[in-house]
């Protein structure tokens, strides 16, 4: 499914994806085609999100294309305070 046509039937709201589809330059991920999971209402967003995974994702539909950030795992790393 496009984009335009998800943001034609839900206009103006949280939606969950799956990306079926995409391009990669400059860091950015463009989305071509999605899968649509499910609508999500404004208060469950950030959970949501937080609960996707892999090619899963929570989109707002006031955004005309689908472009994320690729951002590389930095890890946490563990220092010692006496320097062993």
């Amino acid at each position: 499914m496009k984009w335009y046509a998800v943001r034609k039937m839900y206009p103006n709201q949280f939606v969950k994806l799956k990306a079926l589809s995409s391009k990669v330059a400059n860091g950015q991920e463009m989305i071509e085609d999605v899968a649509l999971i499910g609508v999500v209402e404004d208060r469950n967003a950030t959970n949501e999100l937080l609960k996707s995974k892999g090619d899963e994702f929570v989109y707002h539909t006031t955004h005309e294309n689908i472009v994320l950030e690729i951002r590389k795992d930095v890890g946490l790393r563990r220092f010692s305070e006496c320097g062993n």
